[in-house]
């Protein structure tokens, strides 16, 4: 069993209007790892599918990726233990991954996904990325503590009772993360809000 709400408070949320024409949303948690770990365990296929998925692919800078049932891209930037930078699913959607190390052998992550306004459609399209990569961000939180054992089925673990009712605490974080930024209308927002109970949550009320 987790903790629902500390793992939701764990995790700093952002929506950014970015430039005339993109739109992103920014994720933040530290985990009590050295960068190094914490970047193995990112980039390291026998590891990313013990909490994520199977990765495949030409796994180096300017080499190409396939998530198992999921997004491809190419690998744009890859620097060791400090950032790495990839397109997701289409040219211009861009995740960015950034980490830093604390003195006391914490590292903090950043995520950043921009997308074109015109695929996002407004800062509602947050729902549509944001709680997968909360759900990401809770996977490697458990990995590394130690708490995924051998048996562990990610994508098993993604639909369970559990994590849907940690992804209606991420709904609801988002939503307000997307009031706070002012870059959605009301209809905008609860159409997203609706969109993302549908794929998140679809066993929870």
């Amino acid at each position: 069993m987790i903790d629902i709400a500390d793992q939701l408070k764990a995790i700093h949320r952002e929506v950014n209007a970015g430039s005339d024409e993109t739109i992103g949303v920014l994720l933040r948690r530290t985990y009590a790892a050295t960068a190094a770990d914490v970047w193995d365990a990112v980039t390291d296929p026998d590891r990313l599918k013990r909490w994520f998925l199977p990765v495949s692919g030409d796994l180096r800078e300017g080499g190409g990726f396939q998530v198992e049932g999921n997004a491809s891209g190419e690998i744009l930037t890859c620097a060791p233990s400090k950032l790495l930078r990839v397109t997701w699913g289409a040219p211009t959607s861009v995740v960015e991954l950034r980490l830093t190390e604390d003195d006391d052998e914490r590292t903090t992550v950043e995520l950043e996904h921009i997308v074109p306004k015109a695929m996002a459609g407004s800062g509602a399209g947050a729902l549509y990325v944001g709680p997968g990569w909360d759900g990401a961000l809770l996977g490697l939180a458990l990995y590394v503590a130690g708490e995924v054992g051998d048996d562990f089925d990610p994508v098993a673990a993604a639909n369970a009772p559990e994590t849907q009712r940690f992804n209606a605490g991420s709904i609801d974080a988002w939503a307000a993360a997307v009031v706070a930024s002012g870059t959605a209308t009301a209809d905008e927002l609860a159409a997203a809000v609706a969109m993302a109970k549908g794929q998140y949550t679809p066993d929870v009320d």
